[in-house]
């Protein structure tokens, strides 16, 4: 399998799309002749042309609208957001038509949208663009929430959300941009399936995106210890693969959920609640979560790293639980 970066994984995606689908084009703020805020469509602009690779005004709301718009009108159109701070200028056409669109016209007008947007911490950009609002979309009926974690899935689930009939929102940690990896040419995923990244017997681990190389690194810290974890990564917030955390519990009689996100109202919140509702039998000790420090994102960089789930802070909760 060729190796490449997570940025050109996605751009290699687009690529595949936009060669194979008319209908297929990009849109955002400086995604043309900028090659995009995280470089992933550099090359795009000069290889489609303007039509394909639309740069557009700093208007979250007009262009998330238009995306919309023109997947109403039969269109494939996939619209980058470039923080997800940013989508918050966007809510309304997300939760309010582009979410609810196939249900208010009793099926008659779908929405096949990819919105792409950067998302956590990590990077010193302080309070307004470290943000992980992933949890907030989950929560809406209507649209997918995909969170890839590894070079293969940013290929792959970008692939799979152009095939969805609705809108797929797909969160890319800024920090997994320069991440190499392996990735298969051309292969769409499973919309909706976690995947095992580690085996154990003592504890599940569960994380998504940013998170999951701290996870993996902190059941590396573990194993020497001489306690063995599962690792999933949800890959997808909405389907939620409650399948594969129930079989890991069942197995491991405890689990820790780790995110970037604020505990209170966080998505480890609500994985929590389906492990207490579906393995609440199974448990030897309560649901454990890892989350972001409940203040806005610091600046400094060693304040930023405090706020942060970090593998140290993983294998103290681990340990307590064990």
């Amino acid at each position: 399998m060729p190796k490449m970066t997570y940025r050109e994984a996605i751009r290699g995606a687009m690529r595949e799309a936009l060669r194979a689908d008319t209908r297929v084009f990009l849109m955002g703020e400086d995604v043309g002749k900028y090659g995009g805020a995280f470089a992933v469509s550099h090359g795009l602009l000069e290889e489609f042309g303007p039509e394909r690779i639309r740069d557009t005004p700093l208007s979250e709301s007009t262009f998330v609208g238009a995306g919309i718009g023109a997947s109403l009108g039969g269109m494939r159109p996939i619209v980058e957001i470039m923080t997800v701070n940013f989508s918050l200028l966007a809510l309304d056409q997300i939760v309010n038509n582009a979410a609810t669109l196939r249900h208010m016209s009793a099926g008659q007008f779908g929405v096949p949208l990819v919105i792409r947007m950067a998302t956590g911490g990590g990077r010193q950009l302080a309070a307004q663009h470290s943000h992980s609002l992933e949890g907030w979309y989950a929560h809406i009926p209507g649209i997918k929430v995909v969170t890839p974690a590894t070079v293969a899935d940013a290929r792959g689930l970008l692939l799979a959300a152009l095939k969805e009939p609705d809108p797929v929102l797909m969160f890319e940690h800024a920090t997994l941009y320069p991440l190499e990896g392996e990735s298969e040419d051309g292969t769409p995923m499973e919309i909706g399936r976690a995947a095992l990244r580690r085996r154990g017997k003592d504890v599940t681990l569960i994380a998504y995106g940013g998170a999951l190389g701290k996870t993996e690194r902190a059941a590396a810290l573990l194993a020497e210890q001489g306690v063995e974890a599962d690792v999933i990564d949800l890959r997808s917030l909405r389907p939620l693969d409650t399948e594969t955390i129930l079989a890991s519990v069942a197995r491991t009689h405890r689990a820790v959920i780790v995110e970037e996100a604020w505990r209170t109202g966080g998505f480890a919140a609500e994985v929590s609640a389906c492990i207490m509702e579906g393995a609440f039998d199974a448990l030897d000790a309560p649901v454990a979560r890892v989350c972001g420090a409940e203040v806005p994102m610091p600046y400094a960089q060693h304040l930023e790293q405090a706020a942060l789930p970090q593998p140290e802070t993983i294998v103290k909760t681990v340990r307590e639980l064990v």
